[in-house]
């Protein structure tokens, strides 16, 4: 069973350890465009950056099992992407703990998301996503009901906009 609760200050260094866990898993597998080889953890930078979204109110954690096993955060576009033409939910970002893979955790959380904007009287729920390497995780969101929007690029990373338009 899957839950989705709000995030509190003492989820910052569980959300970082989710982060890590997925960084050692890419880089076993030579995929390190997407969030690099080092862990997030320590990371003066990231650090601040999960901290902000819990702060902010729209980070939210997935228990599988009464164990932390995903996290979410929901808030406005970030802004190298383009902004949208009508008000939206944006899903800032997304990670599964591999201890958790297979379990539905990412797509439980994005389908979370949905139901947010659609209680919100949102029509359009958007989230970006690394575009590089063999492009599974643009196929994964387009797996879960996002459709593409536009690619872009920040540096060198290769990125690609993506929309899940809610209904009723």
């Amino acid at each position: 069973m899957i839950r989705v609760r709000p995030a509190g200050p003492g989820d910052v260094p569980v959300t970082l350890a989710m982060f890590d866990s997925a960084v050692a898993w890419l880089t076993a597998q030579g995929r390190t465009g997407q969030w690099g080889s080092r862990p997030f953890t320590g990371d003066e930078r990231r650090t601040e950056q999960v901290a902000s979204w819990q702060r902010g109110g729209g980070m939210h954690i997935a228990e599988h099992d009464g164990e932390p096993a995903g996290t979410i955060s929901i808030g406005p576009a970030h802004p190298y992407v383009t902004p949208a033409t009508e008000p939206e939910l944006y899903v800032q970002a997304l990670v599964t703990d591999r201890r958790h893979a297979g379990h539905g955790i990412g797509r439980a959380l994005l389908d979370w998301a949905a139901e947010q904007a659609r209680e919100r009287g949102l029509g359009l729920l958007r989230v970006d996503c690394y575009a590089g390497d063999d492009g599974r995780l643009v196929a994964f969101y387009e797996s879960c009901g996002f459709t593409r929007l536009a690619p872009f690029t920040v540096g060198e990373w290769p990125g690609m906009l993506l929309e899940r338009r809610i209904t009723g």
